[in-house]
């Protein structure tokens, strides 16, 4: 397009100016965001169809069996050594002191 260093200056002072010196982070930051979700959105249309047949393939192959009432007594166990984070509703063990994902402190 023709920009050099110059051009890119000016722009970054006009930038600079509209946005102020404390939003212009976070505009960075949303503008990058919006990059790689644009970028994941387009890998996943090329993807999907093909996770699919691999998906619809492995069904065929393996058939699916119910599980046993001791596994889902077993799995309730699990459930239960598991706190919900109040601040983003991830699971976290029963004993951690903070959210893995957030990382609030757990009540």
């Amino acid at each position: 397009m023709g920009l050099r260093a110059p051009e890119l200056l000016i722009i970054l002072i006009v930038a600079l100016l509209i946005f102020g010196p404390k939003n212009l982070p976070k505009l960075g930051k949303s503008l990058g965001q919006t990059v790689k979700n644009v970028r994941e959105g387009m890998e996943g249309d090329e993807n999907e169809p093909k996770a699919e047949k691999a998906i619809a393939d492995q069904t065929q192959s393996e058939p699916v069996e119910a599980a046993p009432v001791e596994d889902a007594a077993a799995e309730a166990v699990v459930e239960e050594d598991v706190v919900f984070c109040s601040h983003c509703g991830a699971k976290n063990a029963a004993d951690a002191a903070f959210c893995s994902k957030c990382g609030e402190k757990l009540a």
